[in-house]
């Protein structure tokens, strides 16, 4: 008996064609989709090892405490780490000074990193509403500082305009820049964009127009896509290799838990989340200290490589209300010299140089 095909044989060829294609289809979005994360406390899972609070949306965020007790603080400060760290970064803010000036310093994980949960997808504004409920879960009252370093900066900024009733005052370090901010002149973010390695300009451009591709493109094996992230030291200062090779700074932050949870809800979605559309920028906040009980500050290093002071230094001429300081020799991580680091929290907590 003759097998027939159930549609005629002209058909057969654009048949297997279309067959062929979804298969493809279906193996390019398995490669680009990226692997469930490994919950901390889950079944497989990191374990947990922090004090963590629950959020209203049920999420956790696990926190770090330095200082004096919270109840007898005088100055609370919530410090936002930035890409590829976590609440155990450490400014060196010593016994001395949290003791003079009664300081409560609290470090948290943002969402995928260390032992905090996840949170698919997340938008500039839950950063600002993450910080207010994690103060008010641990109850360290109506105001608080917030010192946001490097890609912490954004979420800083997302404090400035979500919740500015609730902030004492704000210091963004080394703060993230967005190449495609609102309102900025064209010719300032261009010449700034090209002064970055040529790969980080690929995957900036991917993290704004096509975050889709982010997973796919950071994982794949050929080159490494983020020059902070290929140890290339050229990107660093002469100052910040100093700090790179200081032994307290390289101990002070457990990388294996970093990204514990998976690279994706981690690093990769704070990067497609930084690069995002924010709905606001930096040239439209207002003065949330109208009648200066409390200061903005941008700390950027001159020499910093990573984040240009072309644009943080426009952004404080623009916003005369930011007090601005450049570090003539600083780098990426001059906060993580002591002498900085007082300054910057004296600075903050408008308190003199002894």
């Amino acid at each position: 008996m003759d097998f027939e095909f159930p549609f005629p044989a002209d058909m057969l060829v654009p048949a297997l064609v279309a067959v062929l294609v979804g298969v493809i289809g279906m193996l390019a979005y398995m490669s680009l989709k990226p692997p469930p994360a490994k919950i901390c406390g889950s079944v497989n899972g990191p374990p947990i090892e922090s004090p963590r609070v629950r959020l209203s949306d049920g999420r956790h965020l696990a926190y770090r405490e330095v200082g004096v007790p919270r109840e007898e603080a005088r100055h609370k400060i919530v410090v936002v780490h930035g890409f590829n760290s976590s609440k155990d970064m450490n400014l060196p803010i010593d016994r001395e000074l949290i003791d003079e000036l009664k300081l409560y310093v609290l470090y948290y994980d943002r969402a995928g990193y260390g032992e905090s949960d996840p949170h698919s997808p997340r938008s500039v504004k839950d950063e600002a509403y993450d910080i207010q409920e994690l103060a008010d879960r641990l109850g360290i009252g109506p105001k608080f500082y917030v010192i946001g370093v490097s890609m912490g900066g954004y979420p800083a900024w997302s404090c400035l305009k979500y919740i500015p009733h609730r902030l004492s005052g704000v210091a963004l370090v080394v703060p993230f820049v967005h190449y495609w901010w609102p309102k900025f002149p064209r010719s300032l973010m261009q010449g700034a964009f090209m002064k970055l390695p040529l790969l980080d300009q690929w995957t900036f451009r991917l993290g704004y127009h096509a975050p889709w591709l982010i997973y796919r493109w950071m994982t794949q094996k050929l080159f490494t896509p983020l020059s902070i992230m290929s140890g290339d030291m050229t990107m660093f200062s002469r100052k910040d290799l100093d700090v790179l090779n200081n032994k307290s700074f390289s101990t002070n932050l457990r990388r294996d838990k970093v990204t514990q949870q998976g690279v994706y809800p981690s690093i990769h979605q704070d990067f497609i989340t930084a690069y995002s559309r924010w709905g606001f920028g930096p040239l439209e906040l207002e003065n949330p200290f109208q009648n200066h009980e409390g200061s903005v500050h941008i700390w950027q290093g001159y020499e910093d490589k990573i984040i240009p002071y072309e644009v943080n230094r426009y952004i404080a001429d623009k916003l005369p209300w930011i007090r601005y300081h450049e570090v003539p020799d600083g780098g990426h991580l001059f906060m993580y010299e002591r002498d900085f680091c007082v300054r910057l929290i004296r600075s903050l907590v408008a308190a003199p140089l002894s």
